[in-house]
């Protein structure tokens, strides 16, 4: 039986990877890319930003590759790498445009004209609301919220105490609840 690359355990390729395997890297970045590149772009709000950081972000992450210990998630290791890659671009880039950011409501396919235009001016809000957090807080919420890591998780991503996560992340969550809150609520007025 041959095994492949794409059906070699993640363990194994890293393994091999650590050993200036090549084709063992490329497939730990085919199997990684679309989540880094999801994080940075939810941190940057830019998607040719997100595709240069992220690529920079394995460029490190090759480079750091000897020093990796399997005692911490590989997508958690990748993501701080990622978001540190992401921070750099937007020191360098000083500001990103929100109207950029990807779509993050999905409409249902019966749903009327009115009511896309609604979802979609209360997605661009919450965009906007998230954008203006600052990075360290973006970075919690994105990896918690949007990428569903625990809270042990999004702390070994980003290097920082589990009650630290916590705190920033409970930061956040008031900070868009006092930002979305005015908002939403007069859109429901215009329209009830």
């Amino acid at each position: 039986m041959v095994v492949t690359l794409a059906s070699e355990s993640e363990s194994n390729l890293v393994s091999r990877a650590q050993q200036d395997d090549r084709s063992a890297y490329g497939e730990l970045v085919r199997r990684h890319y679309p989540g880094v590149v999801n994080v940075v772009y939810r941190m940057c709000g830019d998607s040719h930003l997100a595709e240069d950081a992220a690529q920079d972000a394995f460029i490190q992450a090759w480079l750091h590759l000897p020093s990796y210990r399997p005692q911490t998630q590989l997508r958690g290791w990748l993501y701080r790498i990622a978001i540190n890659a992401a921070l750099d671009f937007l020191r360098r880039e000083a500001a990103t445009t929100p109207q950029n950011i990807e779509n993050l409501a999905l409409v249902s396919p019966g749903q009327d004209p009115e009511g896309i235009t609604i979802d979609g001016e209360r997605a661009d809000q919450v965009r906007r609301a998230v954008m203006s957090l600052a990075p360290a807080s973006r970075a919690v919420l994105i990896l918690r919220e949007y990428k569903g890591f625990s809270y042990q998780q999004t702390a070994e991503a980003l290097d920082i105490p589990v009650g630290t996560v916590m705190s920033r992340l409970n930061y956040a969550r008031q900070c868009l609840r006092k930002l979305l809150d005015p908002q939403l609520l007069q859109s429901e007025v215009y329209n009830g």
